[in-house]
């Protein structure tokens, strides 16, 4: 392993362990080693065998494959021919914001429901909800209750309950509708 390698994997880790909030001493912890191994691992000063690194990348939360793979360039903007559309009969209209957002902590999607579409039913899941009606106004059910929510207005709850959106207008509505973690 030539040595730029090496430092890039000790770099990688102290990165990743930053991005979690860990200290040494927690992932230490967590991994059954030393904190003097790990800050030695993260300066350089030593390479970890191959079951080590396994080992520290699943406390990490990321595989070897994810870990050595090259960061991509992460597209930032996307036109409408980017998006995902989806026409259903009683569900309306779904047009997907992000592409493969479900590899994200939240999807966006946009909603337009003709007079008596509703979205499916989504059961009870972690996570939140956030909607923006964009036009239009639609009935928000979340459980056994229902708010009307309409042009200008938003709404944003845990989905601790079934919901969906009805659009019991006389013109059509459109919502852009956030889910985290993606459930659409």
């Amino acid at each position: 392993m030539k040595r730029g390698a090496a430092m890039e994997i000790g770099a990688k880790i102290k990165r990743l362990r930053v991005q979690l909030g860990l200290t040494q001493e927690e992932l230490a912890d967590r991994c059954e080693l030393s904190k003097g191994f790990i800050s030695q691992l993260e300066n350089d000063i030593t390479s970890p065998s191959i079951a080590t690194l396994i080992d520290i990348l699943e406390c990490l939360g990321t595989s070897p494959r994810a870990f050595f793979t090259e960061d991509e360039k992460q597209k930032t903007v996307f036109a409408q021919s980017d998006m995902f559309e989806k026409d259903d009969e009683d569900h309306g209209h779904i047009t997907w914001l992000v592409p493969n957002a479900q590899k994200n902590a939240m999807e966006p999607i946009l909603v337009t429901l003709s007079p008596g579409q509703a979205t499916p039913p989504h059961d009870p899941h972690e996570g939140e909800e956030f909607g923006y009606v964009l036009s239009g106004s639609v009935m928000l059910h979340l459980g056994q209750g229902k708010q009307r929510v309409k042009t200008g207005e938003s709404f944003c709850f845990s989905p601790s309950s079934v919901h969906y959106l009805v659009n019991a207008g006389r013109s059509a509505a459109k919502v852009v509708w956030v889910s985290s973690p993606p459930s659409f």
